[in-house]
């Protein structure tokens, strides 16, 4: 199973109580930019929700050091021991859910915390749990595959 931020995208105001939870929570101001979640308006009262879907994990696979791992609960995690800040990451994500501030030593990313839950006035987040599929273990394995190559 994995962990995730279930995004519902039609129940959401725009209040951006969850991006400023998020970045006071995180890095300690309250920054849209700074926010591992993210809220675009997307015309006539919509917005688009952002937040890493914690199946994808194309940055896990793109990872030269191995940096980017998967936890048992599902969620991609980055070492930020391990991490070179190479954004190699950054560029490969499909979605913009992998973020980079000029300034931080490395790349962050929504890790299904749920502090964004608890503010959201419209129940528009939820942290859910969905099947770990075939295609999202790829990048996983493939990256398990390298390291081990690696030690040999």
């Amino acid at each position: 199973m994995i962990k995730y931020l279930k995004l519902h995208e039609d129940r959401c105001v725009g209040c951006g109580n969850c991006v400023a939870t998020c970045s006071r929570t995180y890095f300690k101001k309250e920054d849209p930019a700074h926010a591992r979640i993210q809220v675009f308006p997307a015309g006539s009262g919509k917005f688009h929700l952002v937040a890493c879907d914690q199946e994808c994990r194309k940055c896990v696979a793109e990872c030269p050091v191995q940096a980017i791992t998967v936890t048992a609960q599902g969620v991609v995690m980055i070492n930020k021991n391990l991490c070179v800040g190479c954004l190699a990451c950054v560029a490969v994500c499909p979605t913009g859910a992998m973020r980079y501030y000029p300034g931080e030593p490395v790349p962050f990313k929504c890790i299904a915390c749920g502090e964004c839950v608890k503010t959201c006035p419209a129940n528009a987040l939820e942290i859910a749990e969905k099947e770990d599929s075939p295609m999202s273990r790829l990048p996983f394995e493939a990256a398990a595959a390298a390291a081990k190559e690696t030690l040999k």
